[in-house]
């Protein structure tokens, strides 16, 4: 969720960036003061992990997974990517390009940096630029999404600014995998599950979410968010185990689906009046507008989620937290809000807490009042004293660090992905 030039959307005050990691296990807030990382373990309490305050006006912050890699842009240097290692407070190295940068996304292979009409793929373990996706439609959004599975290691980026195709593209080998033509209007959104495997849309009139198989784009789930009101889609998520996909929007209602296949009954013969005029019903359906066929097909919301506000852009992420099924919402208003889901039940998700995203106390005076948080890490000074710049052939121009700070990356734990191999020529 990027704010930045979006005044009007507003009640957070320095808000500029929120996002959660690639496993929902921790969020990053951007502000005009800096940045911060906060811990999903509980609901009663938002641990902040670490802050800093030496970078203002940070409009984008990604982390990988659960690591010390953090990739950063500020508006005061909108061109500009650093990517650090936030606990030694040091800068790995830094990238600057043609264009704004409006999107970043990072997998343990990948890390994407999205312009508005063009793509670079770097390789994370070097940050060596592989390949540049050029001439785009025009992406003002910055809308991209990345696979964090490394053995389904794919890209969707909209493949029209009319239409809403969506390019498929093969970061591992470097090739365009597909185009799917997933809508008739531009596209809003794009997710991918945790596997690689499915890919999620929703176009610009935000009615109809659609799940495609990756890489081959045949269509496996149609979902139907409303028929009253065209809506703007603002985020797309999987939970994990792929069993369930929430989509936000700009109204009040979050809604959540499921993603499961009914088995079909083998046919019997109706018995009763009722019984025939069903069966007659279902089959007058070959004979209608295929627009209204749809309709009977497409799958209705397991779950909803009733906001206490509306209008404001926000993100979600469908995350399991003290082994229960959560709905996470981080709103422009400035707020998280944690919601139960009852995976068996479905219905209406019940609010269980709602915490500052900037991580501070609520009012006793309240309703729902936010948790403490530990005392945070002391951001160091970021250091690129050492680091020595050079040019890349594919439009991007770079910085090598120090290779001390690379050795402090390990690929073999889960905490310290992945390790950086940096030039130095």
């Amino acid at each position: 969720m990027n704010l930045a030039g979006q005044s009007g959307d507003a009640g957070s005050g320095h808000l500029l960036f929120a996002n959660f990691n690639q496993d929902n296990t921790s969020l990053a807030v951007g502000s005009k003061s800096g940045y911060k990382f906060f811990s999903l373990s509980s609901v009663d309490k938002l641990e902040q992990i670490y802050e800093c305050t030496d970078t203002e006006d940070v409009c984008i912050v990604e982390r990988l997974f659960s690591s010390s890699l953090v990739a950063i842009v500020s508006l005061k240097a909108p061109r500009k990517l650093k990517v650090c290692h936030f606990k030694k407070g040091t800068e790995i190295c830094n990238y600057s390009y043609s264009n704004t940068i409006l999107a970043v996304k990072l997998n343990r292979q990948r890390l994407i940096v999205c312009l508005e009409e063009s793509l670079y793929i770097h390789n994370i373990r070097d940050m060596k630029v592989l390949h540049t996706i050029r001439e785009t439609p025009p992406n003002p959004a910055g809308l991209c999404a990345l696979s964090i599975n490394n053995d389904n290691c794919y890209l969707a980026y909209p493949g029209s600014a009319t239409i809403g195709e969506v390019q498929v593209f093969d970061t591992i080998n470097l090739r365009a995998a597909n185009m799917i033509p997933a809508h008739d209007s531009p596209l809003a959104a794009l997710a991918f599950d945790a596997s690689g495997t499915k890919l999620a849309t929703a176009s610009e009139k935000g009615t109809v979410i659609r799940v495609f198989s990756i890489p081959e784009g045949q269509k496996l789930f149609e979902f139907r968010r409303g028929v009253k009101r065209c809506v703007s889609i603002c985020s797309l998520a999987f939970s994990m185990d792929g069993m369930f996909l929430s989509a936000s929007s700009n109204t009040e209602t979050v809604h959540i689906f499921k993603l499961e296949t009914v088995k079909e009954k083998p046919q019997e013969e109706p018995t009763t009046w009722t019984g025939y005029f069903g069966k007659v019903l279902m089959a007058s359906t070959s004979y209608l507008p295929s627009q209204v066929t749809e309709m009977f097909n497409q799958g209705r919301a397991f779950a909803t989620v009733r906001l206490p506000f509306c209008g404001h852009k926000n993100i979600c992420a469908l995350a399991t937290i003290q082994k229960i099924p959560r709905l996470l919402v981080g709103a422009a208003d400035g707020y998280l809000y944690m919601y139960n889901l009852d995976p068996q039940e479905g219905g209406e998700c019940t609010l269980m807490k709602q915490h500052k995203l900037d991580g501070s106390m609520e009012p006793a005076n309240e309703i729902l009042e936010s948790a403490s948080h530990d005392r945070p890490l002391v951001a160091q000074t970021y250091s690129s004293a050492g680091t020595k710049a050079y040019t890349d052939d594919l439009g991007a121009v770079g910085g090598a660090c120090l290779e001390d700070e690379t050795n402090s990356l390990r690929l073999d734990e889960d905490s310290e992905h992945p390790p950086m191999i940096l030039r130095t020529d």
